[in-house]
């Protein structure tokens, strides 16, 4: 649903890419910055209670992975096959830190379900992303799915924003865990019908 908006998204950050191009900075750079600020705020700002904070540093970091794609086109006219495991690899890393940090975050609260519910939530991300990837690598189109990562990112991100709102946190990461196990499902059951095996 939010990939409509990616368009949108390039044509704003088209200035500065172009701006890094001139400066030799190339988009694997550019993936590997937006990883290392998403991890490192997540693991500081979360941690220490400081989630809308957070949540708005992470923001700036995750549109990085709009920006390498941009970087890529203007640099040289498109990405490479290293350069996409890079971006889908690192992406795995910088979703897990998120949850990850959050989950801190309600440990130090003392609100155990809720660590749970975070973590669950790490590991239904990866999940997500890895039924994809295993289905697309036997050549099974699987591009469904109620909650992908563009999806997980806005609701983990905006729900820890708005955190001083009672239970506005703790919605999102319920909705989040609830809406990854129906697109596992969901990624399951597409693939089962396009092999059409029993």
């Amino acid at each position: 649903m939010l990939k409509l908006l990616r368009p949108a998204m390039t044509r704003i950050l088209t200035p500065l890419g172009r701006a890094l191009v001139r400066r030799g900075i190339g988009p694997d750079a550019v993936t590997a910055i937006g990883t290392l600020g998403t991890v490192v705020s997540a693991l500081f700002f979360f941690p220490m209670g400081m989630l809308t904070a957070g949540a708005l540093v992470i923001t700036v970091f995750v549109l990085f992975d709009l920006l390498d794609g941009v970087v890529a086109r203007l640099g040289g006219g498109g990405g490479t096959t290293w350069g996409a495991f890079l971006d889908s690899t690192l992406d795995r890393v910088a979703d897990a830190a998120i949850f990850a940090g959050l989950a801190l975050h309600f440990a130090l609260q003392g609100e155990v379900v809720m660590v749970a519910v975070s973590v669950f939530n790490v590991f239904a991300g990866g999940l997500v992303s890895y039924a994809k990837a295993r289905a697309e690598s036997l050549g099974v189109e699987c591009d469904v799915g109620l909650a992908e990562r563009p999806e997980r990112l806005v609701v983990g991100l905006v729900a820890a924003c708005f955190s001083f709102v009672p239970f506005v946190l703790e919605a999102g990461m319920w909705l989040l865990a609830v809406a990854s196990l129906i697109t596992v499902v969901q990624r399951v059951v597409h693939v089962y019908r396009q092999t059409g095996e029993s």
